[in-house]
């Protein structure tokens, strides 16, 4: 039990500062003129700001619940909210015929830390 406790906080880790990077780029820089992301570009800077809030706010959800002990369930959604995120956004690189391998497999990290949290460990 104990080597799913440890795998379980290495993934939600791991998770967290992904998505709070990913979501800190997309606050301050919605649509960063250096290196555009053309699946950015869809959308107003506005709403590619909302997105990275939900980002920054998922990474703070899948840790903080959990360390504090306090609605420990937050975590699970918070995960899920992430899921969820990486879901959309395969369908959003798709239209550009980009690389969406990144998504899948953070979906995937996301849904087992939503999973293992579930059981517990």
């Amino acid at each position: 039990m104990l080597a799913l406790t440890i795998l379980t906080w290495v993934l939600s880790g791991l998770l967290a500062a992904l998505f709070l990077m990913a979501g800190v780029m997309k606050v301050l820089n919605p649509h960063n003129a250096d290196k555009p992301m053309p699946t950015l570009l869809d959308y107003t800077p506005g709403q590619v700001r909302v997105i990275g809030i939900a980002e920054i706010l998922g990474a703070i959800g899948v840790i903080l619940p959990a360390l504090l002990g306090v609605l420990p369930w937050l975590t699970v959604v918070s995960a899920l909210g992430l899921a969820a995120i990486q879901f959309l956004a395969i369908f959003a690189h798709r239209r550009h015929g980009e690389q969406f391998t990144m998504n899948i497999v953070l979906m995937v990290i996301a849904l087992l830390v939503a999973v293992l949290r579930l059981i517990g460990a």
